[in-house]
Order: structure tokens, then C-alpha cells, then sequence
């Protein structure tokens, strides 16, 4: 059984205030920035969704109005959101990560009631920090330490970076487990966060970490979320280095040691330097080579490559010579092309790695190392090959060659594909002698055979759908409104009704009289959309009220307001004000606003009546005949209806409102809207 915990997590009772201090003081660019390498692009910023692949970007980010959007899948929101969504975390986590990192105090009194899942994350994530800070104090006092102490020092690393890593030590004893139960730590969250483990023995615990050196790992936020742990006795028989097991917090296959660090320094280079150890990251910064990682002591994933899209797209790899990190380096290789990245490949003399390379010849002599011998992938496949004798035989050529071509049918693009076989073309002229052409056929006959292939695989999974062919995104987890699902339940996005979107903004906009003229006109049950339903009721609970009815009272409502707003407010085509200016014109989104509002009233109301004629029609099919009788005359008024409202103008389908009769300049000039920074 384990003990009642001690430690208390605390949740704090935030107020509207304080919501919108941390929404006004966290910059949406610089937090999005964490995860998608951003472009300005006019008034705001665009780059690659992180929902969903894409090759075009459509995630724009508007900073004015501190919203999202991805034209490409329809995710949206605000900076709450996207904080929610990339780290999987609840809606009070993510305020609280926000005031965390940019110094925002929260208040003391806590509350009651948080679900058990944000209680155990923020638990694991607690104690996470505390053994961080034990593991780091071990190594800097203990006596039992020295030896740690000695490795670092024979390494070159000083006290300073020992403090920038994280550093620490692992006792030989349990005494993690004994200090967190002192501080009130319960055992529930250092199990979960795979620091202690159970014992076989008897009913007890034990260090995951003993005697071992420690480094830990993080997340891009700089939050700690595993350990590595390395043994100092050379001669032992245990293995070299041990993980973290997979936690709630922590998922190995997605996370690439030194990102945050890094991250900074890719977007700056363009280029993320990819090595095998945790000591060659760390030597590389030392020196003053920030742009690297390390994998993380796993092969190379998608989901780590993933991450490192976000901040560059041109990776090199930098693995040892010898047969299990070349082997490595050809898997990464062509998972990072799969992925989309530009890829080049670098080989260290023999016997060296980046941490002694750097330490006997330094930066200089390393960055120019990198310059001249780094190549692209068809090159450094070719030279390798002829340095180990492989293009010797026309056998050996034809299977290098097509193994080459294997590579290239990895990468996404039809023209980047091409690109590449032309490049082979001319790399390999010398012992072909031919054209590109059987090159090209080569790679048709990789490719339909991977169709081939991918058809197969997937209805065999799911044997109900002969369409079935593109598989699922499983990696991971998400935030849908409470709950957090793994994402191969996560439903897509679907794209929201223009409309119903458009009669949201026009009551946003155009104050009371606009929402008593639609108000008057259509209700909620018009809505096909739960959500925008939802937000036009409470508008116009709102406006019977008389409250506040603003963009900005909206995006400081909890979810999914933040998030409807983007959908509602951004455009992904829209004509430029500059535009209109230098061609004379003016631009004016809503000339007539009424008519507008008629036009949009006509599409929601045809398409609302079109959903009760089905709906009709399918209950006529299980009822009696009397029943079905009187049903088949609402199912003839509202095709009757239906066929109307197709034949007649928006501007006809209903009355102008009072304030308009008699006067429509003057009512029109009314609705003339400006925003608020603009009045």
C-alpha cells in the first residue's frame, strides 16, 4: 500500500485580473515561437502548423489580437490554448505556466476540486524539480560525490556549466526517497515519475539512481521532466547509462536532450546540429556551439524531429564511426527526409567524437571541419561507398545506387524528389554513363510498390474501411475542453460553417441594434455547431442583460471563446487596406451591414430548414402510418419554405429593422464600426 501522501499540491483560486495580467504579459509570438519557427508576414506572423503536417504554411498568428489560427486543420485560440494543447496540460496548469515564466505572482488561497490528472502531473512535476535540486546538491557536498566531482573536472567542465546542465549526483543509499519523504513528497509521485521503484524485498522502495552521475532532461519550457544517470566505475558490469522509464510528463520519443538550450540558437543558425551523447551537447556549449541536441539515448524518431521543425529545417548528423552509429545515422537519416528536413551528414575522424574532436583541435578548427566535409545525403552515401570498395562491381553499384533512391522515395516532396535524382544522376555519371531516366523509373517503381504497401497495411488494421489509407497520428496527447485523449482518438478539426462564424462577428460588431434585428429573426436552435450555438446564446443572454458584448470581454472567457474568436475574427485572404490606397479604392468589409446580416440570415435559416427536412424524413421511417401522415405535411412546409427562400433575395427575405425605416443613411451610418484601439 502506498502512504497517504504528505504533499499537498496547491491550486490557486485565479482572478479575472490576474487572468488577463498574464494574458497581457505573455507574448503569443515568443510562447508559440517555443514550438513553430515563425515568419512576420505583414501585421502578424505565419509559419508550419504543429497540429498537422503540412508542407505550406497556414498557422498564423495575429499578436494584436493574441490569437492563432491554421488554415489548413482549423485549430485556434488563444495563448492559454496553445500552451493547453502543445504540453497537454489543463486550462488552470496553463496559467499557471505562463505566471511561472514571466514572473507573475499568483495568490495563496488554493481551492478545492481540481481533477485527479492535473494533481498527479503537477505532483510528477514537483518532484521532478525537487530531485533535480537534491541530485545537484549531492553532487556540489557530498564527500560520496568525489568521484562525480573528479569525472567532470578530468572532462573540463566547470562549476558553471555543472549549474547551466543541471548536474547532480545519485547516492549509492535511498536517500532521494528518504529527503522527499521529509519534505512531504508522497510516494505516489516519485513512482510515477519512475524515481523510486518497489522493492522485491519487502513492502519498501528504492532510488531508481544510485551512484550515478545525473543529467537531467528537459522539456523546451526548461521544465524537468526525466533523469539520465551514468556509472563512474568503468568496470562495472551494469549498463553505462539508465533512463527514465516512460511517465505521464515524460515521453521518450519525443523529447531531444539539450532542446532547450538549443532551441534559440537553431532558429538563429538555421541548422541543428544532431550528435549521440549527452557530453558532446554539453561540450559543444561549453565551447560556444549551441545549436545541438542529442537524441536522447533512443534512435532517432518522428516524434523527435517533430520538435526540432519547430526552430530549423536543415539538420546534421554527427555520429560515431563505428558499425552501430553508422547504422543509427542511416535510420535517422531517413526518418529526418521523411519528415521533410534537408539533411546533410558529417564523419569525425577515426577514433574521435564531437566532445575529444573539440577538445584537442576547438571550436574553429571544429566549425571548419563542419564547412568542408558535411555533405548532403547522396553524397556522403556515394563517398562512403567508394571508401569501403562498394562501387567496385556493377552489383554493388546497382545496390548502393538503389538504396540511395530508396532513401530519396522518403522524402515528401515530388520536387524536392526530383532535385535529388538529378543530383544522384550527376554523382553517379561516372559509373552509369546513362541518363537520369532509369533513375526516375527506378524511383516510380519504390514508390507504387510503398503504395502498394500502405493500402495493405492499413485495411488490415481496419478491415471495416476499404479507405482507409492514411494512417493516424498516435503519438502523443491533447487537450479536448476538460479531458486529455491520446491523439489517435483525437477527432479532426472540422472546418466551422462561414455562416454560422459570420452572424458571431456581426453581432460582436455592430452593438444592440444588430443583435435585436438578428435576435428577432433567427434563434439558437439554427446552430448546427455546438460550440458557436453556445456563443450565441450567451451574446444574447448578454444583451438581454445588459452586459458587456466585446472581442476583448471574449477572449478573456475560458475556452472555447479564445478559440471561436480566432475562427471568427481572422481571414486567411482578405483584401489590404495598403492595397485599397494605392489603387484608390477603400476597403470596407461590410458596405451595408444589414445586408449583410440578411445574406448570412438567408444561408443559416436555408440550411438549418434542409437539417429538419432530413431529420423528418428519418423518423418517417419507423413510425406508423397516421403518424408518417402528419409528419408528411411539416416535411411539405418546409420543402415549401425551403424552395422560397431559394428563389427570393436576402434583401426581400426580411423586413428592414425600425431603426432603419425612413432613414438608411443615417442607420447605416450607425453601424459604422472601429475598434477599440482605433476610437
Amino acid at each position: 500500500m502506498l502512504n497517504r501522501p504528505l504533499f499537498c499540491i496547491i491550486f490557486f483560486m485565479i482572478t479575472d485580473d490576474k487572468k488577463e495580467e498574464i494574458r497581457a504579459t505573455a507574448d503569443i509570438v515568443e510562447i508559440v515561437g517555443d514550438y513553430v519557427k515563425l515568419k512576420k508576414s505583414g501585421s502578424g506572423f505565419i509559419g508550419l502548423c504543429p497540429f498537422h503536417q503540412e508542407k505550406t504554411p497556414s498557422f498564423h498568428v495575429t499578436p494584436r489580437l493574441g490569437i492563432y489560427k491554421c488554415f489548413g486543420c482549423g485549430e485556434s485560440g488563444d495563448v492559454f490554448s496553445f500552451v493547453m494543447q502543445m504540453e497537454g496540460i489543463s486550462f488552470p496548469e496553463s496559467l499557471k505556466t505562463l505566471a511561472d515564466r514571466y514572473g507573475i505572482d499568483l495568490p495563496d488561497e488554493h481551492v478545492e476540486g481540481e481533477d485527479e490528472r492535473t494533481r498527479k502531473r503537477e505532483g510528477i512535476f514537483h518532484a521532478l524539480k525537487f530531485a533535480g535540486l537534491f541530485f545537484h546538491r549531492q553532487l556540489l557536498e557530498l564527500e560520496d560525490a568525489t568521484p562525480a566531482r573528479n569525472y567532470l573536472e578530468k572532462r573540463g567542465y566547470d562549476k558553471k556549466i555543472w549549474r547551466s546542465f543541471g548536474l547532480g549526483y545519485a547516492p549509492s543509499n535511498s536517500a532521494l526517497l528518504k529527503a522527499a519523504r521529509n519534505e512531504g513528497i508522497g510516494e505516489e509521485y516519485l513512482l510515477e515519475a519512475d524515481l523510486i521503484k518497489v522493492s522485491n524485498q519487502k513492502d519498501d522502495y528504492f532510488d531508481t539512481f544510485r551512484n550515478r552521475l545525473i543529467f537531467p532532461i528537459f522539456n523546451p519550457s526548461g521544465k524537468v521532466i526525466a533523469f539520465a544517470g551514468r556509472i563512474l566505475n568503468e568496470i562495472s558490469k551494469t549498463a553505462k547509462y539508465i533512463n527514465s522509464a516512460q511517465t505521464p510528463v515524460y515521453n521518450k520519443s519525443e523529447v531531444v536532450y539539450g532542446v532547450n538550450f538549443a532551441k534559440n540558437d537553431i532558429r538563429k543558425e538555421q541548422e541543428v546540429i544532431l550528435v549521440e551523447g549527452y557530453t558532446d551537447v554539453i561540450t559543444l556549449n561549453q565551447l560556444g556551439i549551441k545549436n545541438v541536441v542529442a537524441s536522447s539515448g533512443t534512435s532517432l524518431t518522428s516524434g523527435q524531429i517533430k520538435v526540432l521543425q519547430r526552430y530549423g529545417n536543415r539538420i546534421v548528423m554527427i555520429y560515431d564511426a563505428d558499425t552501430a552509429g553508422q547504422a543509427a545515422m542511416e535510420r535517422g537519416m531517413d526518418i529526418a527526409l521523411e519528415q521533410g528536413m534537408e539533411v546533410q551528414l558529417m564523419e569525425l575522424p577515426d577514433g574521435e567524437d564531437p566532445d575529444s574532436f573539440l577538445k584537442k583541435y576547438g571550436k574553429e578548427s571544429f566549425l571548419a571541419y563542419k564547412k568542408e566535409h558535411s555533405e548532403d545525403f547522396v553524397t556522403f552515401s556515394i563517398h562512403k561507398a567508394e571508401k569501403g570498395g562498394k562501387m567496385d562491381s556493377p552489383a554493388d553499384r546497382s545496390s548502393c545506387i538503389k538504396k540511395i533512391l530508396d532513401s530519396i522515395a522518403n522524402i515528401p516532396g515530388e520536387l524536392d524528389r526530383q532535385f535529388y535524382v538529378q543530383h544522384l544522376h550527376q554523382k553517379t555519371q561516372i559509373y552509369r554513363k546513362g541518363s537520369d531516366r532509369e533513375l526516375f523509373q527506378q524511383l516510380d517503381v519504390i514508390l507504387n510498390e510503398r503504395k502498394k504497401q500502405d493500402r495493405f497495411r492499413y485495411r488490415s488494421s481496419d478491415p471495416i474501411s476499404e479507405f482507409n489509407v492514411k494512417a493516424p497520428d498516435t503519438s502523443g496527447t491533447i487537450q479536448q475542453g476538460d479531458t486529455v485523449v491520446p491523439l489517435q482518438k483525437r477527432v479532426t478539426s472540422q472546418k466551422r460553417a462561414h455562416y454560422e462564424l459570420e452572424i458571431i462577428r456581426l453581432l460582436l460588431q455592430y452593438g444592440d441594434n444588430m443583435r435585436r434585428f438578428i435576435g428577432h429573426n433567427i434563434g439558437e436552435d439554427h446552430f448546427d455547431d455546438e460550440e458557436i450555438r453556445m456563443f450565441y446564446k450567451d451574446v444574447m443572454k448578454r444583451h438581454i442583460e445588459g452586459e458587456e458584448i466585446t472581442v476583448e470581454h471574449y477572449m478573456g472567457r475560458a475556452h472555447p471563446f479564445p478559440s471561436l474568436l480566432g475562427d471568427i475574427l481572422l481571414e486567411r485572404y482578405t483584401v489590404s487596406e495598403k492595397l485599397a490606397k494605392r489603387t484608390g479604392g477603400t476597403f470596407k468589409k461590410d458596405r451595408n451591414p444589414v445586408l449583410t446580416a440578411k445574406s448570412t440570415m438567408r444561408h443559416l435559416r436555408y440550411e438549418f430548414l434542409k437539417r429538419k427536412r432530413i431529420e423528418i424524413t428519418e423518423q418517417m421511417n419507423t413510425l406508423d402510418s397516421i403518424k408518417k401522415s402528419r409528419l408528411s405535411g411539416i416535411q411539405q412546409k418546409l420543402q415549401k419554405e425551403i424552395s422560397r427562400i431559394e428563389k427570393i433575395s436576402p434583401d426581400d427575405l426580411f423586413e428592414d429593422p425600425e431603426f432603419m425605416k425612413g432613414d438608411t443613411a443615417s442607420s447605416t451610418k450607425k453601424f459604422e464600426y472601429k475598434m477599440k484601439h482605433e476610437k
